[in-house]
């Protein structure tokens, strides 16, 4: 991985143990030539070649959406040999003592770890752990419930060990969800492609695919819930940002979830997501790493 000079603005505040708190600094990674040329290698999982050309432009519009909504956007400014850099949740963990240096299952994606915590160590942001192997974990396998509780899910992508060691650096109320396998490796599914919280008491989710254990605990904390339909799952429709809570960002095309969102209170903004969504596999939430809410 190669970083470029330009030098990173120190952030004074960083910790994002919410999925809903107002968004305040956020990472992403702006598509580049390992993207454009993701169709060339099966293993990346793209559908079709890259339209490079129309992913920056959808890119740009989702940043420009971003900024919009009051989140200060900053851009990894880092290029390598993966293609899914753009998808800035999975490769990190900002807790609200530090960065939590991950360990993707992805094997293409384990180098993306250095690459981030590059940057956030020049934005002053101390490193609190790293997973380490034969430990993996994905971002979205994680979400924080509540302030004080961390959701994980145990897929194709996230072992016991990763599981285990995220644990322990996190520490107090840590829940583990088994996900199912559903059509293998192929299409893996994270725990955040069946949930995606949109305010303390509510959150998109997809039934069909979701862990009991995880549906038990919504009810007991009083969470209602939009279900998405089955045609609008593998569109993304069940992943959606939170800006603040009832103030989201989806993905255009799930109009059905969409107007479900308005009817429950929310604000809904949409972008397009044909090439960085769609042909990728990653939705709003995989496209930004939260930095700093609250």
């Amino acid at each position: 991985m190669t970083t470029t000079p330009a030098p990173v603005p120190a952030i004074a505040r960083y910790g994002a143990q919410s999925m809903t708190a107002p968004l305040r600094h956020v990472l992403v990674k702006r598509p580049g030539p390992a993207f454009g040329a993701a169709f060339d290698d099966p293993a990346h999982g793209f559908l079709h070649p890259v339209d490079l050309e129309l992913a920056q432009r959808e890119h740009d519009a989702f940043t420009d959406l971003l900024a919009r909504l009051g989140a200060t956007v900053h851009v990894l400014g880092t290029e390598g040999r993966s293609p899914d850099l753009i998808y800035t949740y999975d490769p990190l963990l900002v807790s609200d003592r530090g960065a939590i240096s991950l360990r993707p299952g992805k094997r293409n994606r384990v180098p993306e770890c250095d690459a981030i915590e590059a940057w956030t160590i020049a934005a002053g942001i101390p490193t609190l752990g790293r997973i380490e192997a034969p430990g993996t974990i994905e971002g979205g396998d994680t979400f924080w419930l509540r302030p004080d509780l961390l959701c994980i899910g145990r897929t194709l992508r996230t072992n016991s060990e990763g599981v285990r060691q995220l644990g322990a650096i996190v520490g107090g109320d840590v829940r583990v969800f088994d996900v199912p396998y559903w059509r293998g490796p192929a299409e893996l599914i994270h725990l955040l492609s069946v949930i995606s919280p949109l305010a303390d008491d509510l959150a998109v989710v997809f039934e069909p695919l979701l862990p009991v254990g995880l549906w038990e605990l919504l009810g007991e904390l009083g969470i209602r819930t939009i279900p998405v339909p089955e045609e609008e799952f593998g569109t993304l429709g069940c992943n959606v940002l939170a800006i603040r809570p009832g103030v989201v960002v989806a993905a255009e095309g799930n109009p059905a979830t969409a107007a479900a969102m308005a009817a429950a209170g929310c604000e809904v903004h949409t972008y397009p997501a044909f090439e960085i969504g769609i042909n990728g596999s990653g939705g709003p939430t995989c496209m930004t790493r939260p930095i700093l809410r609250g």
